[in-house]
């Protein structure tokens, strides 16, 4: 990690600027997961509640884009401490738009409320732990600039792709055999896709923290060498 800054007023506003991406990012992972047992228990009013959740995560956007701003525009900032600012300003985009992910599955739960799953409901827990693990790893990688761990959020991506694709084949499959599951089906497959997305929005993290440390992007690396 950096080394500490002689400006004692400067270093504050990082860490600020760190604590606030930090608890973002814990909203949003708690939102993920009380979408989830929103849909698995068929309780609509936690998903309800949970969607009032975002205001927070909107907050927070704002919040720190103006800290990140007054940051540049105040400090000036250069090297390290300028793409840390800067990668912070496209962090919490994502984390945003993870937060809006996380409403569409609250709007799946309430769709899917009272209704029979057409496919075990263990298989779309374990793809949302995936991308909840992959979202904390990313934020762990971030805070201690930790590359291993970033790279390790970027390879586990495949895993989630694959693991949606499986569920999207025995949804559909469950369909087929059953035309009456056709409209259930439909509402788990979007659950599937949202969290496949969540899942690249926490590759995206991943590749911005690699960006912080080595000043490499390696932005779509991965598919271009395939």
């Amino acid at each position: 990690m950096p080394g500490r800054h002689i400006d004692r007023e400067f270093e504050s506003e990082l860490d600020q600027l760190r604590q606030k991406l930090i608890l973002m990012a814990g909203r949003v992972e708690e939102m993920i997961r009380q979408a989830i047992k929103a849909i698995v228990t068929g309780d609509s009013a936690l998903a309800r509640n949970t969607v009032l959740m975002d205001r927070g995560v909107n907050r927070a956007e704002r919040e720190i884009d103006e800290l990140c701003l007054l940051i540049l525009a105040k400090r000036h900032p250069l090297a390290s401490d300028l793409r840390f600012v800067t990668l912070a300003l496209k962090m919490v985009t994502d984390l945003e738009r993870i937060g809006d992910l996380a409403v569409n599955l609250c709007e799946r739960a309430v769709d899917l409320a009272g209704r029979r799953l057409v496919v075990p409901t263990s298989g779309i827990e374990r793809l949302a732990d995936a991308v909840q693990a992959m979202v904390r790893s990313a934020i762990d990688a971030f805070v201690a600039h930790d590359v291993d761990r970033a790279e390790a959020v970027i390879a586990s991506d495949d895993h989630v792709d694959d693991g949606y694709h499986d569920l999207f084949e025995a949804i559909l499959a469950a369909m087929t055999a059953d035309p009456t599951a056709i409209e259930e089906g439909i509402h788990l497959q979007s659950v599937c896709k949202v969290l496949e997305r969540i899942g690249d929005h926490a590759t995206n993290l991943a590749e911005e923290v690699i960006f912080l440390v080595r000043g490499t992007d390696v932005r779509h690396a991965g598919k271009l060498m395939e």
